[in-house]
């Protein structure tokens, strides 16, 4: 297909988002079961656009001073791909499969009109009703920090200690042009352009062999400042799919005992495979069997208690900018329900003198620092343990790490913006 065609390719998909009300992924999907001529590549560039608009949708229909798909397609090139007019031109000729040529006023607008006096959620490209909360996090910096989450997400992978050393992994995958993640001791990232098709790193040996696993520098990091150490007694309370239960077992080296669980036993189901994979054999996973708790004969006896709490997910829209339209008010009084029901449960697991750490890939106060204060004042035998004595996992880069983030009396946040990993706060807490 020529670029031009897939240009015309990713408006019919976002006709068919709008029409249809249907998340990216599945739109995506069937236009691609449509139209079968279409390649690899090709359907790798149209979802890049469809995602890129997704992301810069609120300003590029500002720009445009129009909200339809081709507006909104047409603003992106401009402001996210960085297009000028002459090349936008070119592109929509009308010739067979092109767009249709520009109008007088879709030039002007491309020529003139910027968002330097849109509203904050305008040039940040979140829905209006979020701004309150985002103006609570960030202030005046708002617009500037949901940009930053509006941007495209690098690879990022986590090196199994337990199986290999960065460098070594890192030599082996230079091909792909992996690099050394800024704050992570464990972290490699790989870039990716705009039109960029999946790197393949499942077929890597490296990964077949256990030696890597995908897993963004922001929850590395949060894992790792959980403290987990061998010989502890460490539970995952809501371990989904395991990518921090992983990275709990190469912390603890294979020993002590690793409990990974989660309510929903579906999001377990890959855990499995992954744990085998990586060579861990300390950890067990407790799957729920009808109104029986799993975790019934753990009675303050764990020295950690790590909690990857169900929120809204603000904090990862660099990877899945749908979730943000569609995401509405009801959700977070939900994930705020959830959350304080797993901090209750959480506390009777931890032993005197254990911890407690609370992560949400979520940047809203709500979710984070609030929620925080609210456990306290339930349990006031627990206390938060402050990000400087934690963060040393860091290394050289403690002091650099804590310069960047967002410090509270209840945690640190980071944000795409500050920290250039998704949006991640962690709250590492100490029973008395």
């Amino acid at each position: 297909m020529t670029p031009a065609a897939r240009l015309s390719a990713a408006i019919e998909v976002i006709e068919a988002i709008d029409s249809q009300r249907v998340p990216a992924a599945k739109a995506l999907k069937e236009w691609g079961t449509a139209h079968r001529f279409a390649g690899s590549g090709d359907r790798a560039a149209i979802s890049g656009l469809v995602y890129d608009v997704l992301r810069r949708q609120s300003s590029s229909a500002w720009i445009m001073d129009d909200d339809t798909p081709r507006a909104r397609l047409l603003g992106m090139l401009r402001l996210e791909r960085g297009r000028d007019i002459d090349v936008i031109a070119a592109l929509c000729d009308g010739s067979r499969f092109a767009p249709e040529p520009l109008s007088g006023a879709e030039r002007a607008a491309l020529a003139s009109r910027s968002v330097a006096d849109a509203p904050a959620h305008i040039a940040g490209d979140y829905p209006e009703w979020l701004d309150g909360y985002l103006a609570e996090a960030f202030g005046d910096d708002r617009a500037a920090e949901a940009a930053a989450m509006a941007s495209r997400a690098p690879l990022d992978l986590r090196v199994n200690t337990l199986k290999a050393k960065r460098e070594k992994v890192l030599g082996r995958l230079r091909h792909l042009g992996a690099s050394a993640t800024p704050w992570s001791p464990l972290g490699l990232r790989i870039a990716l352009g705009a039109d960029a098709r999946n790197p393949g790193i499942h077929a890597e040996e490296d990964f077949i062999k256990g030696a890597v696993e995908v897993q963004d520098e922001g929850s590395q990091l949060a894992a790792l400042l959980s403290g987990a150490k061998p010989g502890e007694q460490v539970i995952d309370l809501c371990a989904g799919a395991g990518g921090k239960t992983l990275a709990l077992a190469a912390m603890m080296q294979g020993r002590g005992r690793l409990i990974a669980s989660d309510r929903d036993k579906r999001q377990l189901a890959p855990i499995h495979e992954r744990l085998s994979r990586a060579g861990v054999h300390n950890a067990e996973v407790r799957s729920p069997k009808g109104e029986e708790d799993p975790l019934s004969d753990i009675n303050a006896s764990a020295d950690l208690v790590l909690i990857d709490a169900p929120c809204t997910g603000t904090g990862t829209w660099r990877r899945n900018p749908d979730a943000k339209w569609r995401m509405r008010p009801g959700a977070l009084e939900v994930r705020l329900k959830d959350q304080a029901e797993v901090l209750d449960r959480a506390a009777a697991l931890v032993k005197p003198g254990g911890r407690l750490a609370y992560i949400t890939c979520s940047v809203l106060p709500q979710e984070n620092g609030e929620q925080i204060r609210k456990f306290i004042g339930r349990h006031p035998d627990f206390t938060v343990t402050p990000p400087s004595q934690t963060a040393g996992v860091l290394w050289d880069r403690t002091d650099d790490f804590l310069a960047a983030v967002y410090l509270s009396d209840e945690g640190l946040l980071m944000t795409p913006r500050r920290t250039g990993t998704d949006g991640f706060f962690v709250s590492i807490l100490a029973k008395r």
